[in-house]
């Protein structure tokens, strides 16, 4: 067992934001799953709490109710090797509702926020040389979806 794992807070969609994740990311499981029972708060057989695993991370998700809702100030980052692979994250994520915003952040369906990032990103914008590494964080910043082709040109200008 991992020593630190992320705690999700989910409204009453717990179900289906196992559904979604453990689709989205190929790697992934349901590792087990614990039902409110006679004594509540929520409704008897309805999951409580659930431990799902992606890409090796472990993650735990409650059933908690609207009391607590999601924020950008933390959001889980996918590290992507192609554009191929940061376009899958990016339209999986999106499904059902999510939202852009920029340099390659976006919130899913459920407000939780993602950040769908290339690897090279962190080689163009802290490259030693200060006017292309530049050049590539600007054009980073106008961008939504990251798209490492455009990143490349700017950072090769």
């Amino acid at each position: 067992m991992q020593k630190i794992t992320p705690f999700l807070w989910f409204n009453d969609n717990t179900d289906e934001a196992i559904k979604f994740y453990t689709s989205v990311f190929k790697n992934s499981k349901l590792i087990n799953a614990n039902y409110y029972g006679d004594a509540g708060p929520g409704p008897k057989g309805t999951i409580m709490t659930a431990t799902i695993e992606l890409e090796g991370q472990q993650f735990m998700l409650l059933n908690g109710g609207p009391i607590f809702k999601f924020t950008e100030a933390i959001s889980l980052f996918v590290s992507c090797k192609t554009q191929e692979e940061v376009d899958y994250y990016w339209e999986k994520l999106m499904e059902g509702g999510g939202q852009p915003s920029q340099c390659g952040w976006l919130k899913d369906k459920f407000g939780l926020s993602w950040q769908v990032i290339p690897e090279i990103l962190g080689e163009l914008i802290g490259g030693k040389d200060p006017r292309r590494a530049n050049n590539a964080m600007q054009a980073m910043l106008k961008m939504s979806k990251l798209d490492i082709k455009k990143l490349k040109e700017a950072y090769d200008q």
